[in-house]
């Protein structure tokens, strides 16, 4: 059983900078594909950006159209942690962020995964 710990969500200037954490326990890391996903009010819940491992390395990363060259997903395997750098911030990036984590990279950009977690919140202001 893996548990997801979200950190690092909060309140930010339109234009701004925030960088989320995503801390797993539980299981053997580097064995799961990461991903983020975000959740605004009154809509569904959409992909944002995965990161997978195979073979010592990064073997692929994706991201949604809508926060490409903004966002930039890494994973450190040593601390059992997938972060989430998000630059020029902009109000309809407000959501509640949340972390997944799955064995299948491709089955995890399509929004399923084996674990998530409890979601961190972030309000951009215009």
């Amino acid at each position: 059983q893996v548990q997801l710990v979200e950190s690092g969500g909060g309140l930010v200037q339109a234009g701004g900078s925030l960088r989320l954490s995503c801390a797993a326990s539980g299981g053997t890391f580097s064995n799961y594909a990461m991903g983020w996903f975000r959740q605004a009010p009154g809509k569904e819940r959409e992909f944002v950006a995965a990161i997978s491992w195979s073979g010592g390395r990064i073997s692929r990363i994706s991201y949604a159209d809508s926060v490409k060259g903004r966002f930039t997903i890494s994973r450190d395997n040593t601390k059992n942690t997938v972060y989430l750098q998000m630059n020029s911030l902009k109000p309809e990036d407000t959501a509640v962020y949340y972390c997944a984590a799955d064995p299948n990279g491709p089955r995890l950009g399509r929004g399923v995964g084996d674990y998530w977690g409890q979601g961190t919140r972030v309000t951009v202001s215009s």
